[in-house]
């Protein structure tokens, strides 16, 4: 039977990584996601986990012993943040093209520089189109949950992909709250053994992925796209076993008070608590506002995303991070792109909050909320804001 806790979300993490019984656990520390692997070491130190954890020098390393351990068929950890996440970039879309159903979690933390080691999701946006498939959590439940469901995405037979988690630093890794946390026989009735289809062996030598000559690369790449789409499917399969078996409901965008709403509002992580209060408040006094929390990034949900903005007037985009020089925001480029075959389609706004840690309270919120009321009169001069910029 599942446990109620009270614990860090970072250790929640590892416990539930824990109970899917990796074979191989590779992690370099790194500012605010250390907790994650550390309590993964101590887990197999106590002999919970029968698992061979690699300390490596790097988090280049990290993701390339994960790599290997995968392709020889071991079921395969790691964890980063940040500039960590970017020392990965050589070896991230290797893991994708290579079809390695590696499983990490990513305390998002912002880019450098100047050095920050405080929360936003630019790391993570910064890898958008590596080919992993990329989910979002918004408390600790969902971090433990995920976890669980992105073994059995990642090595389902028809998707054989990585599978990033994410979970901002800080505001969730080093936040203690209630959980439940399911036991071991759950998660095994849950989560089979990894079945690999094709593994490596030191006693049959090959070669493979070195060289993509131009005559073939398009079809690669085609291939690579299809599949990372066609997960969808098994994701909306494993979302809903998870439904039935445990009672909580996951779907690409969760919706509040989103029907019937002028306002939409849409975030991306642990920023969706906060807004949803700010949104009840609203409704108390007489405005039309709802919420999309949006769970899964990659593959995206456009087919989900028209049907829950359908009559809206206005939405506003909460992005965490810039796409610099662009139109905005990352997550604001994909929702508007979503629309434009759409003869009814909102207005979307885009505001870019919380960048490098910024506290957004309940009433900045609230001004965003006015902000997206009044658009439905007047759209705003400009496309996007970085919101609260002092002097501006």
């Amino acid at each position: 039977m599942s446990k109620r806790i009270g614990m860090e979300i970072a250790l929640a993490a590892a416990e539930a990584v824990a109970l899917c019984k990796p074979d191989v656990v590779a992690a370099y520390p790194i500012t605010p996601n250390t907790h994650v692997p550390e309590h993964l070491s101590d887990i197999v130190a106590e002999g919970r986990l029968d698992a061979e954890f690699i300390c490596v020098e790097s988090e280049h390393s990290a993701l390339s012993a994960c790599c290997g351990a995968s392709g020889a068929g071991a079921r395969s950890f790691t964890a980063t943040s940040s500039q960590g996440l970017a020392y990965m970039s050589e070896i991230i879309p290797i893991a994708s093209s290579m079809r390695l159903p590696v499983v990490m979690i990513v305390g998002n933390r912002a880019l450098s520089g100047p050095i920050n080691i405080w929360n936003d999701q630019s790391d993570i946006m910064y890898q958008r189109d590596s080919g992993w498939i990329s989910m979002f959590a918004a408390n600790g439940q969902e971090t433990i949950d995920m976890a669980i469901q992105a073994f059995k995405i990642a090595e389902h037979r028809d998707v054989m992909l990585p599978v990033n988690v994410n979970l901002d630093g800080f505001q969730l890794t080093h936040v203690v709250e209630p959980m439940e946390m399911p036991d071991q026989k759950e998660v095994d009735s849950f989560l089979p053994p990894f079945k690999p289809i094709a593994t490596l062996h030191p006693d049959k030598i090959v070669s493979m992925g070195t060289l993509g000559l131009p005559e073939i690369f398009n079809e690669t790449a085609k291939s690579k796209d299809e599949i990372l789409k066609d997960s969808r499917r098994v994701i909306l399969e494993v979302w809903k076993e998870w439904e039935e078996k445990f009672g909580r409901k996951y779907e690409p965008i969760e919706a509040c008070e989103a029907r019937g709403s002028d306002v939409l509002l849409m975030t991306l992580g642990s920023m969706g608590e906060t807004a949803e209060v700010a949104v009840e408040e609203a409704r108390k006094d007489g405005i039309s506002v709802g919420l999309l929390k949006l769970k899964l990034w990659r593959p995206f949900p456009f087919e989900e995303l028209r049907k829950a903005v359908k009559g809206c007037k206005v939405l506003a985009v909460l992005d965490r991070a810039v796409s610099y020089g662009g139109p905005g925001g990352p997550v604001f480029s994909e929702v508007r792109s979503a629309f434009y075959d759409m003869q009814e389609r909102p207005v979307v706004i885009n505001e870019i909050i919380g960048l490098g840690g910024r506290d957004v309270p309940v009433s900045d919120f609230r001004k965003i909320i006015e902000k997206s009321v009044q658009a439905i009169k007047t759209k705003p001069e400009e496309e996007y804001e970085i919101f609260g910029v002092r002097g501006s």
